[in-house]
């Protein structure tokens, strides 16, 4: 494997993760009664389950689940897709996905600064939810006079732009919930379910 390839892959991992729901005799549709978390990774937004060691977990909590010993996490059990959400998870996911964005405010702005066009018709920015021309094009003059430091920076410096991190959370959601043919911010679902 191309150490690139290799390096990409291991960008894409999750290490750490929110919990969105916890399930403390799992799904009622599987066939063992155990205690399950419905996660999303703080690094791709990648929807994950999983069994929890030991007792209950707090709505909102940070977990590691990298590689290595986790203190909360006992295993992996798989991806889900949106589909696949509790209820409690869906409720929970703009607030853990606005957590992500603000703590990754960085990663964020610099899409702002580099995103570049997708077509000959349509620019990567507008698939933001209400970028249309005339947004696209104030973005694009600021931040040729000068790169954005940061969310603050971007809604100062781009008139009718007064919350650039909600834009981002709408978009990611959006992408989770599979309502995009591109995939910007997230990974795209995967192909299997869990029932």
């Amino acid at each position: 494997m191309p150490a690139e390839e290799h390096e990409q892959r291991r960008e894409d991992l999750e290490e750490h993760a929110i919990v969105l729901d916890y399930l403390p005799i799992g799904r009622s549709s599987s066939a063992r009664a155990e205690p399950l978390v419905q996660l999303i990774g703080d690094n791709k937004f990648t929807l994950l389950e999983a069994v929890p060691k030991g007792n209950a977990m707090a709505v909102g909590e940070t977990v590691y689940i990298g590689k290595g010993e986790r203190d909360k996490i006992s295993l992996i059990k798989s991806r889900l897709n949106y589909q696949d959400l509790t209820e409690g998870a869906k409720k929970e996911l703009p607030n853990a996905v606005y957590e992500i964005v603000k703590k990754h405010e960085a990663k964020f702005v610099t899409f702002f600064n580099n995103a570049g066009s997708l077509n000959i018709r349509m620019h990567s920015l507008e698939l933001l939810p209400n970028i249309g021309k005339k947004h696209l094009a104030a973005i694009l003059e600021a931040r040729d006079e000068k790169q954005f430091e940061s969310f603050q920076d971007i809604a100062d410096r781009v008139s009718l732009l007064q919350d650039p991190a909600k834009l981002v959370v709408e978009r990611v959601i959006m992408e989770l919930k599979g309502e995009s043919r591109f995939y910007l911010l997230t990974r795209p679902p995967s192909l299997g379910h869990i029932h």
